[in-house]
């Protein structure tokens, strides 16, 4: 996954409102928009360097976008409009070894009336839907974690791929990491245990988890390794 334009270096300030963060870049501080909703656990301390990218779209109010937070000199992907496309290239170049390139890739499914999961695979008629989930918390070194927040909508989606097993589909949940710090996963339960209950349940009926970390480019953000998902 390439960037839309050249990172740019610059200083954190704040973030507010959820949606915005003020940047220090060369002695003058600019807004810019923060594509992330989730609670950003520790990630926010003022101070820290941050990448950010313009936009060639002359309809944007802000024409920033925070992309990567350095955490201890460990680059972190904020930008959760972009998982999809970083999991999306490694389903294209055969990097998920669960899936194989012949596979049929379908993005954006639709499962019922109220849901579309990120991902449709079908290979000799046998169908299965991926929901993808974007990992930003390290809170023990090496760990990565979800959620950072209690997440309804996580668990409307646990319960959407239950009711696809039902139906005869396969059901995967990918966790991807935007961080190069991390070897192992697991779900924070001390921070959403309605979630870790569920997906412990929908794990018994035949949910498959995959957990990748990712690498950063110059450019860009790629699928790196897979990584130990702890139940």
């Amino acid at each position: 996954m390439i960037f839309e334009n050249e990172l740019i270096a610059g200083v954190l300030i704040k973030r507010y409102k959820r949606f915005f963060v003020d940047i220090k870049v060369n002695n003058k501080v600019i807004t810019a928009h923060c594509p992330n909703t989730g609670s950003m656990m520790g990630l926010l301390e003022k101070g820290n360097k941050v990448w950010f990218t313009e936009t060639n779209d002359i309809k944007r109010k802000l024409k920033y976008t925070l992309q990567i937070i350095e955490i201890n000199g460990k680059k972190v992907g904020i930008n959760t409009h972009l998982t999809n496309k970083i999991f999306y290239e490694a389903l294209l170049s055969g990097k998920v070894i669960n899936f194989k390139k012949s596979d049929v890739l379908f993005r954006e499914k639709k499962f019922n009336k109220n849901t579309r999961f990120d991902f449709f695979i079908k290979n000799n008629n046998k169908g299965t839907f991926i929901e993808v989930k974007n990992v930003t918390l390290s809170r023990i070194k090496g760990l990565a974690e979800f959620p950072d927040a209690i997440t309804d909508r996580g668990l409307k989606h646990i319960n959407e791929l239950i009711e696809a097993k039902k139906k005869g589909f396969d059901i995967y949940l990918a966790f991807i990491i935007q961080r190069e710090d991390c070897n192992k996963f697991k779900i924070a339960e001390d921070i959403d245990p309605k979630y870790k209950k569920l997906l412990t349940f929908a794990l018994k009926n035949n949910l498959k988890v995959i957990c990748y970390d990712c690498k950063f480019l110059p450019k860009g953000i790629i699928i790196n390794s897979k990584i130990n998902f702890i139940k």
